[in-house]
């Protein structure tokens, strides 16, 4: 069932939030869980929380840090921060998850369309319970224990023994894999929302599903959380961080592509609301920021183009044929500039052959 937020509820969780961060210098993901426990169904609202912290500095970890956890420790909100780049975001659409489930979409999908093909497919597995998903993490986890035994024990263990240990590892590989495709739907709602960011939708949905199978990997049933919800914040981080190594050619640290991300929201807000394109001083005053920094925004988030790109489907025209050269002669300067080196070198041959040497090598 989606959960409905306004904006006094919104306005109430980022408060609840920046108490936290103001009390022990970080949010944790248990925090952000408690207070928005159906993420999966409510990404619009779990970008423009993550903005909101962005903005005020403060990372948001999957675990309060501890002396001696090893560096590699997991941080979503941390990785947002401290990636390089994150691109610019199109304005989020809502969730469409039962466009999957639609027969009359399944049959409209042409067979040679690859991503036609993988929507079809996720489609098939039927969606999980939380039952179900407990139980399939209690065989992934009796699975990584009889992995590490037969790695620690190795040939020591009796034949029925290792059979057993075997069996149990088979099982818990399959019910992950079971976990993937009744989840790969998610990966599809979340790689929709990046799509013409410069990264093809099916390598979007790659990323995404390692993003899932890392998640699938991590996932504490104890926790009491929907596995769905856990693997939300790792396909998205999978995700924006292919947009942000790959989408541009130019990098935008993250920061940037935060505010920026929040820029197209509320310029397409206003938009709506005004019936007409927005001001920079309109959009200054809805972000609560000056013109000046909206200004930096517009012009960082302006994408470079290629002068060699076509034009057209032919590709018999290029964008730089189009293109004026400021710097270059006009045709009737080109031309002058002709006749005078003519002129030049008359004057230079009716000139004895040592003087016009010299001047040649004086003035070039």
């Amino acid at each position: 069932m989606l959960m409905v937020v306004n904006k006094a509820t919104q306005q109430h969780i980022q408060q609840q939030l920046s108490a936290k961060a103001e009390a022990q210098g970080y949010v944790l993901y248990d925090d952000l869980l408690a207070l928005l426990p159906e993420a999966e169904q409510n990404i619009e609202l779990l970008e423009e929380i993550i903005d909101h912290l962005t903005q005020q500095g403060v990372p948001i970890l999957t675990e309060a840090p501890v002396e001696n956890i090893a560096a590699d420790v997991p941080s979503l909100g941390a990785d947002l921060l401290l990636d390089e780049e994150l691109d610019d975001l199109d304005a989020l659409d809502a969730l469409e998850l039962d466009l999957i489930e639609d027969e009359g979409y399944q049959q409209a999908i042409d067979s040679d369309d690859v991503v036609g093909l993988y929507l079809k497919e996720a489609g098939r597995v039927p969606l999980l319970s939380a039952d179900e998903e407990v139980r399939l993490a209690k065989r992934m986890e009796r699975g990584r224990l009889a992995e590490a035994q037969l790695a620690e024990y190795g040939e020591r263990l009796g034949h029925e023994e290792r059979r057993e240990l075997e069996r149990l590892v088979e099982e818990g590989i399959a019910a992950q894999e079971h976990l993937i495709k009744a989840n790969s739907r998610l990966v599809i709602s979340v790689a929709k929302k990046y799509i013409g960011r410069g990264v093809p939708f099916l390598d979007l949905i790659q990323e995404g599903n390692i993003g899932l199978i890392r998640a699938a990997r991590k996932f504490e049933y104890q926790r009491g959380h929907k596995f769905s919800t856990y693997a939300t914040w790792w396909i998205r981080q999978a995700v924006s961080r292919a947009v942000a190594d790959q989408g541009r050619t130019i990098r935008v640290p993250v920061h940037m592509g935060d505010q920026i991300n929040r820029l197209r929201r509320v310029s397409l807000s206003l938009t709506q609301m005004l019936g007409r394109e927005p001001t920079i001083a309109e959009i200054a005053e809805a972000m609560e920021t000056t013109p000046d920094k909206i200004s930096v925004l517009l012009e960082i988030s302006r994408r470079p183009i290629s002068l060699e790109a076509p034009t057209d489907e032919d590709e018999e025209t290029e964008i730089g044929d189009f293109v004026q050269d400021t710097r270059g002669l006009s045709p009737a300067e080109a031309t002058d500039r002709e006749m005078l080196r003519h002129h030049l070198t008359e004057a230079l041959n009716r000139l004895p052959e040592r003087e016009a040497h010299i001047l040649r090598l004086r003035y070039g």
